[in-house]
C-alpha cells in the first residue's frame, strides 16, 4: 500500500516538473502574458483542465517556475563553496557557479523567465520569490564581506553585490558558448576586475 502511494506521489511529482519544463520554455519564448493555460497542456500533452489538478492558477507555475531558477543558483552556490577555502576561492567558485547556472542550456529558459517576469507576479508572488532571492543573496553578501576583510576588494560591498548581480545577470543577453571566453574564463575575468578596482 505505502509502495502504490510512494508511486503515486513520484508519477504527481513527475508530471509536476514537466508542466514546469514546458512552461518555462513557453514563457521564456512567447511571455507570461501571452501564453495559456492551454498552451502549456498542449506542450506536455494533457489536457487543460488536468493542469489545475497540479496548480491552482497559472501565477502559481510562474512562481514554480522562478522558484526552480532560483533554486538552481542555491544548488550551484552551496556545490561550489564546499570546494572552496580562502575568500578569493570562495569569491572565484561562487562567481563561476552563478554564470555556469544561469548560462547551462537545460536551465536557460527558467533563468530567462526568472530575470524578465517579474512584472507579471502579484504582490503575493513576488513577495515569495523576494524572499527566496533575498536568501540567496545573503550567500553573495557574506562571501563579499569576507573578502573585505581579507583585503581583497573595498568599498560598500551591498552596492557591489548588487553591481555584481546585476552585471552577472545581464550576460544572458551577449554571452556566447562559441565567443572569446568560456563560463570560467569570465567569471575570473569579473573577480580579477573587483580586485583590481579597489576604491
Amino acid at each position: 500500500m505505502c509502495e502504490g502511494r510512494r508511486e503515486m506521489a513520484q508519477k504527481k511529482r513527475s508530471r509536476k516538473d514537466d508542466i514546469i519544463r514546458a512552461a518555462a520554455k513557453l514563457f521564456s519564448r512567447k511571455g507570461y502574458e501571452r501564453t495559456s493555460v492551454r498552451d502549456i497542456a498542449r506542450e506536455v500533452g494533457m489536457r487543460s483542465g488536468s493542469i489545475f489538478y497540479h496548480f491552482d492558477s497559472k501565477e502559481e507555475i510562474l512562481v514554480e517556475v522562478m522558484a526552480f531558477g532560483i533554486g538552481k543558483f542555491f544548488e550551484a552556490a552551496e556545490e561550489a563553496l564546499s570546494h572552496a577555502k580562502s575568500p578569493v576561492e570562495k569569491l572565484t567558485y561562487l562567481f563561476r557557479a552563478h554564470l555556469e547556472a544561469l548560462l547551462v542550456d537545460e536551465h536557460r529558459d527558467s533563468m530567462n523567465v526568472l530575470l524578465y517576469e517579474w512584472r507579471s507576479l502579484s504582490d503575493e508572488g513576488r513577495e515569495e520569490i523576494v524572499k527566496l532571492r533575498d536568501r540567496y543573496e545573503e550567500i553573495w553578501q557574506e562571501v563579499l564581506d569576507e573578502a573585505k576583510e581579507a583585503g581583497l576588494i573595498e568599498g560598500d560591498t551591498k552596492v557591489l553585490r548588487l553591481m555584481i548581480l546585476g552585471s552577472l545577470n545581464w550576460s544572458v543577453q551577449w554571452f556566447s558558448p562559441k565567443g572569446p571566453l568560456s563560463a570560467d574564463e569570465l567569471a575570473e575575468a569579473f573577480v580579477g576586475f573587483i580586485m583590481r578596482n579597489k576604491s
